[in-house]
């Protein structure tokens, strides 16, 4: 562009002819308008996975812009699915090439909150092995902060951290009942963001803590709005899903995309701000009315995703119940741990 620009310019210094000179300008204005309407469409490119903007370097170059997500190999896995019906990729394994998305997120100073809650029993019981695990396998290269929100800040135990993670604990209110608890979350996500996490991280992943790492977790799963595919539900045909079915709470729809797990979601700062503020503005209309959503903030994140679909879907390799069997999983990149509902959970 600057040099045709430059060449015009040229043109205007040598060329005598008065009518050659209108024609110059012509395809001057011509050349700068198309300039000022591809920068207009450029706008409305999803940001998911753009991560380099075209500049002119110090050398003179141009250089372009990368979209990741044109580089994922859909057809890299068979008899699953690996886009949704508005485009969003759903990413297994072998679809990606993790040395690019990482060097390229890396490059840009990408940076991630993870978020997780270790309030009561859960704390002694999980807390350790999802940071140990954390340090291994989640976003390795990328600068990342924790956070752990707990009611007991002095059991959190110490963790020996690599370059570039940092953890903060934060105390919160321990709840009577676990569905608080799990509810209340949204409204402690979305307050942290706008406290803390905006001033270090520009990408936020909430995670259950009774989980373990086994896999590389990494760049790949970063977008714009992650939700992760529920690993009981993938397979079942849509009607047993279990959306909220009541018509009293804000959660309640009949059918959706996709059932999604709230053991995992993230993405943008902005965008899982938006959803936590979503949920918890859903759960607090319930208790006024005196309902409970079936499935607690896991039914307003579903009612959330069907109103503002994700940009991007984590297969259920991502978040893997190792008790069932299925050709599907080639990696289980982040396994549910053992459940001790009757010991764990206060009633």
């Amino acid at each position: 562009m600057l040099r045709c620009v430059g060449l015009l310019l040229h043109c205007f210094s040598v060329i005598k002819d008065k009518s050659a000179g209108i024609v110059c300008c012509h395809v001057l204005l011509i050349v700068s308008f198309t300039s000022l309407y591809l920068r207009y469409l450029a706008s409305f490119i999803p940001e998911d996975n753009l991560l380099e903007t075209s500049e002119v370097t110090s050398e003179g170059n141009i250089r372009q812009s990368i979209n990741l997500d044109d580089t994922l190999d859909f057809r890299a896995r068979h008899g699953v699915e690996t886009r949704t019906s508005w485009k969003a990729p759903i990413i297994w394994e072998g679809m990606f090439d993790p040395v690019l998305y990482d060097q390229t997120h890396i490059q840009n100073q990408s940076s991630v909150a993870l978020t997780v809650f270790a309030v009561g029993r859960y704390l002694d019981a999980y807390l350790k092995t999802f940071l140990t695990s954390a340090e291994q396998h989640f976003m390795s290269g990328l600068k990342v902060r924790y956070y752990v929100f707990t009611d007991e800040p002095d059991s959190v135990p110490n963790i020996e951290l690599g370059p570039q993670r940092s953890l903060k604990v934060i105390q919160v209110e321990k709840h009577s009942r676990w569905q608080d608890i799990s509810m209340m979350r949204m409204k402690t996500i979305s307050d942290t963001i706008e406290s803390d996490i905006r001033h270090h991280c520009n990408y936020v992943f909430c995670l259950d803590v009774d989980q373990e790492f086994k896999g590389r977790f990494g760049s790949e799963a970063l977008g714009d709005s992650v939700a992760q595919i529920h690993a009981y539900f993938y397979k079942l045909p849509k009607e047993r899903w279990t959306y909220d079915k009541n018509p009293n709470s804000k959660a309640n729809m009949e059918y959706g995309d996709y059932y999604y797990h709230a053991a995992v979601f993230g993405g943008l700062l902005e965008h899982v701000k938006s959803l936590a503020d979503h949920c918890f503005l859903g759960i607090m209309e319930d208790k006024l009315n005196d309902v409970e959503a079936l499935w607690h903030d896991e039914s307003h994140l579903n009612k959330y995703f069907w109103l503002h679909k994700p940009t991007r879907l984590l297969s259920p390799e991502y978040c893997w119940d190792t008790n069932n069997i299925d050709n599907d999983i080639h990696i289980a990149h982040l396994i549910w741990a053992e459940k001790h509902y009757d010991t764990l959970r206060d009633q």
